[in-house]
């Protein structure tokens, strides 16, 4: 018997989402080597990859905790931002990563009644398409669209019940994400719900 979908639970109860996975990192006290060397320092995301068990642990907190939803730790997993690193070659690998790995928590986790779910967290870019600096505006609509239908596809592939378009500040920036991913479902075939909010 399959599982009830997000949307089918979420139409009969609330559903508590996990905590931020930034702060959780920040108290692991993590080393330069520890993140996979010093320039990668501070990529939380990337620890995903190089580091999966204190996701995994700060996952399995959560859901001890009695959450719901794990969110991904690819809040921060576009190009714009992993290029910051110097790492953005690595979207597909990460985000993939990621999407299994909060998903393997989830489902060890899960219960006929009570099943638990992933939510594939979509961050801003750093990018402000609507404003009028010159730097942060120096982006375009379709490529911000083409960002983030590169990072919608390997969450979907990894396994997310939804996306999270989240912290969102800039509304273009919005729209562009949630365009990028209906993209990708046309495309590919597969859809998932999209949960998108602004700050």
């Amino acid at each position: 018997m399959s599982r009830k979908t997000y949307l089918e639970s979420l139409s009969e109860r609330v559903l508590v989402f996990d905590g931020a996975m930034g702060t959780s990192v920040q108290k692991y006290n993590l080393t330069p080597q520890e993140f996979g060397g010093p320039q990668l320092e501070g990529c939380n995301d990337y620890l995903a990859v190089v580091n999966p068990r204190v996701i995994e642990e700060i996952h399995a907190s959560f859901m001890e905790a009695g959450a719901d939803v794990l969110e991904t730790a690819t809040f921060g997993s576009t190009r714009p931002k992993l290029d910051e690193y110097g790492i953005g070659e690595e979207v597909y690998h990460q985000n993939f990563s990621a999407a299994q790995l909060a998903r393997r928590v989830a489902d060890s986790y899960s219960s006929p009644s009570r099943p638990r779910y992933v939510a594939g967290s979509m961050g801003p870019t750093g990018f402000l398409p609507s404003a009028d600096d010159p730097t942060l505006s120096k982006v375009t609509y379709q490529q911000l669209k083409a960002v983030y239908k590169e990072q919608a596809r390997p969450l979907v592939e990894g396994g997310v019940d939804l996306l999270i378009i989240e912290t969102a500040q800039d509304i273009l920036e919005l729209k562009a994400a949630i365009n990028g991913a209906i993209e990708y479902f046309r495309e590919s075939g597969r859809s998932v719900p999209i949960q998108a909010q602004v700050t």
